[in-house]
């Protein structure tokens, strides 16, 4: 006997049988398997985007921009032996055929400020507005280091990212277990937003002291050494990057810096206090304890770290001494100077002038920068330090 249906039972039928439009897939699954280019692409044709849809947009073009530098980094070879530079210090693999030239830092620093304020763009008003959420299984994200469209194993963010994230835990881990889902939500617009202003801060503040120039010079003096002898193995491969990479650093610093890259850098550093403020109050007012990124004193992060109660307070704190120093409102300590007085910090983000750490160190450098006035203490720090016992580093990478 045929089968017959009602019209509205043929209908919802075929509904069933339909595939998914992309706005209602899972975002995490479809980060797995398309990456990061391809899944930022699709949610930037959306029409009518959500507050979800917005956070998703801004976070994933957060992670496409650290992709985009392991790329980067992986076609020139491009790495910091001092550690200290954002962006360059991430670990990650090399091409057997990388080459680089000397504008490929400022390169790199450009383009991530470039997508720093694309990624903060979607944010806005995201903190203040209605609820939503993003959920994320970290196991799901990953880097396409050679841009080969291929994932393998080396590439997953937690094997790349994982001991950033979360520190010493990471070694004591289960390896077997599954990593973390993390649920997005209002207060953590904040929280991205102002790393993107911290990440776009530093570029601002790298491009302003252009390492160019002093790259060409290191090159070419190399160049000219090894022609007239062959270099020691140690040298080419331990103490000739730090030595190279530590002269560059100087040599960059002492020059005529960009003075309008540098107040958009101040201007960013600023906005980061700022946009703390807006999640800490966001994040307080919270009474769920699902699957978090950054708790508070009520949740634990999906990553398996609690917070001390009074950790929102202490680091903001921290940073209204930060914003006192980069207001002029109080002076950074000066080694040749008693309490009375110190380097004015805001002055040298708005009436830069080349930095020579000899000069520095001896004080004449720093002379058209010190006045008379309260310093700063180390007394916020301190707290911090000791509330979070020896993973105050740690933590205020996490905090930003």
């Amino acid at each position: 006997m045929p089968l017959s249906l009602s019209p509205k039972a043929l209908f919802l039928t075929a509904l069933s049988l339909a595939p998914l439009p992309a706005t209602a897939q899972d975002l995490s699954a479809e980060v797995a398997t398309s990456g990061l280019a391809a899944t930022v692409a699709r949610l930037e044709t959306l029409a009518a985007p959500t507050e979800s849809d917005r956070f998703a947009l801004g976070g994933l073009r957060f992670l496409r921009a650290v992709e985009t530098t392991y790329q980067t980094r992986w076609r020139t070879g491009l790495d910091d032996p001092s550690g200290m530079i954002p962006l360059l210090r991430l670990e990650q693999g090399v091409s057997p055929t990388a080459a680089s030239t000397p504008g490929d830092v400022a390169g790199l620093f450009a383009q991530a400020a470039q997508d720093m304020e694309a990624a903060r763009a979607p944010l806005h008003g995201l903190a203040t507005g209605p609820e939503f959420s993003v959920e994320i299984r970290l196991a799901d994200l990953w880097f396409d280091v050679n841009a080969d469209g291929t994932r393998t194993p080396d590439e997953d963010l937690m094997q790349l990212l994982g001991p950033t994230l979360m520190g010493w835990r990471w070694f004591d881990r289960d390896p077997a277990a599954p990593a973390p889902t993390i649920r997005f939500d209002r207060a953590d617009a904040a929280w991205l937003s102002a790393y993107t202003h911290l990440l776009e801060g530093a570029a601002k503040t790298i491009l302003a002291y252009d390492p160019t120039d002093a790259l060409t010079r290191a090159a070419a003096a190399r160049d000219a050494m090894e022609a007239i002898s062959p270099p020691y193995a140690e040298e080419i491969f331990v103490i000739r990057p730090w030595v190279d990479a530590l002269w560059v650093m100087l040599d960059a610093l002492d020059q005529q810096p960009d003075a309008a890259r540098l107040t958009q850098a101040q201007n960013h550093f600023l906005s980061v206090i700022a946009e703390n403020r807006a999640f800490w109050t966001a994040v307080e007012a919270e009474s769920d304890n699902d699957a978090e990124w950054l708790p508070n004193a009520r949740q634990t992060s999906a990553l398996g770290l609690t917070l001390p109660p009074e950790t929102g307070p202490t680091w903001l704190a921290v940073l209204a001494d930060g914003e006192a120093l980069l207001k002029g409102e109080k002076l950074i300590p000066y080694w040749r100077l008693g309490d009375g007085g110190g380097v004015n910090l805001a002055r040298m983000f708005t009436n830069p002038a080349p930095i020579d750490v000899k000069d520095w160190i001896q004080g004449s450098g720093a002379l058209p920068y010190l006045e008379q006035g309260a310093t700063v203490s180390a007394e916020s720090w301190r707290a911090f330090e000791a509330m979070m016992g020896g993973e105050a580093m740690l933590m205020s990478i996490w905090l930003n």
